[in-house]
């Protein structure tokens, strides 16, 4: 039914629109009495727990940062089956992003391109609402970047103004360096200044567990780099990766890419890259305690099992929601049980 639904009419709407009519179905999945039924309908097996980050993930798969960058369907997104949600990313300084259009759908590809610029209401909006989530339920991660006004020479003081807001109500904390969107965010990779910037953010985050999130345009030796530093700085893990700046391969109409324009490419073009930088992640650092958390290209439970055999901890997705459907994490689950129970 899904199907039919987006060909005949949410494709219809641009694609920023026919999110945010989505939103509220979501966010009422949260509300009783219709999460007692979703999660009646959607609930994991108890086989695909995972202990992680200092917490127990109902199941290995959730949805990644940018689906709900303002923490406000935390609980419709874990009535719908994800075993955790990572908000964001929020800025210390709330920003309305890029100008529109903004999000685009490449079909063909099961892509998609985005250049939102991390528009979110701020830390501490977030905050009041993440405040609200700490009864209980879902595992939120909390992924936070630079806002767009501050320098960047001053970026670290942005972001641990953002992490001493936030950290207190995270079950973690993602320091995202590598989104395409935001001017000079990605050259804060370089080691010379990731170094003192994740560290002040350990600080700030106390007992939290923090991971740095990282492009998949970086050549091997960089990640290699990044995760023995993340490693070395006592960070509790790494997420690989973000969405990436490169268009090859693609089978949709070039004058369809080009309108699309400037931004990071997410969806089924990035997984064997995602896959590629997972890998390279893992070997620098074999530690299992060490939490990797895979994302790009996602879209079955083969996937997922294929991510966890590859030596990450959890697996997100984001893309293969617009192009599954509500009931996506469901199935993933309900297929990696049975992917399971077949070994």
């Amino acid at each position: 039914m899904y199907p039919l639904l987006f060909t005949h009419v949410l494709s219809r709407f641009d694609p920023e629109t026919a999110h945010h009519l989505a939103m509220p179905v979501i966010r009422a999945m949260g509300i009783r009495p219709f999460s007692w039924a979703a999660r009646a309908f959607t609930r994991p097996a108890p086989e695909l727990r995972v202990h992680a980050l200092g917490h127990e993930f109902p199941t290995p798969f959730g949805v990644a940062a940018g689906f709900d960058k303002n923490a406000v369907a935390v609980r419709g997104l874990d009535a719908l089956g994800f075993g955790h949600v990572e908000v964001g990313t929020l800025t210390a300084i709330p920003q309305p992003g890029n100008p529109k259009p903004r999000l685009f759908r490449l079909v063909a590809d099961r892509a998609l391109v985005n250049r939102m610029g991390f528009n979110n209401h701020g830390a501490a909006a977030a905050a009041k609402r993440l405040a609200r989530l700490r009864r209980g339920g879902a595992v939120v991660g909390v992924n936070i970047g630079k806002s767009r006004v501050v320098d960047v020479a001053d970026a670290t003081a942005d972001y641990v103004a953002s992490a001493r807001m936030l950290s207190p109500l995270a079950d973690y904390l993602a320091v995202n360096v590598s989104s395409p969107n935001t001017p000079g965010l990605r050259g804060l990779q370089a080691a010379e200044t990731l170094r003192p910037l994740l560290s002040a953010v350990k600080a700030a985050a106390g007992a939290t567990p923090l991971l740095v999130k990282i492009a998949p345009d970086l050549p091997d030796d960089e990640i290699d780099g990044i995760a023995r530093l993340a490693r070395e700085l006592g960070l509790a893990g790494l997420i690989a990766t973000n969405t990436t700046i490169a268009r090859d391969g693609l089978t949709a109409d070039p004058v369809t890419i080009i309108q699309a324009g400037d931004g990071g490419l997410s969806g089924a073009p990035l997984k064997a890259r995602s896959l590629e930088v997972l890998r390279v992640v893992r070997a620098a650092v074999p530690d299992p305690d060490f939490c990797v958390i895979s994302v790009g290209g996602v879209e079955t439970a083969a996937e997922v099992q294929e991510r966890l055999d590859a030596g990450a901890t959890l697996v997100q997705g984001y893309s293969g929601f617009i192009y599954e459907g509500p009931f996506w994490a469901r199935r993933i689950n309900r297929d990696l049980a049975q992917l399971r129970a077949k070994r």
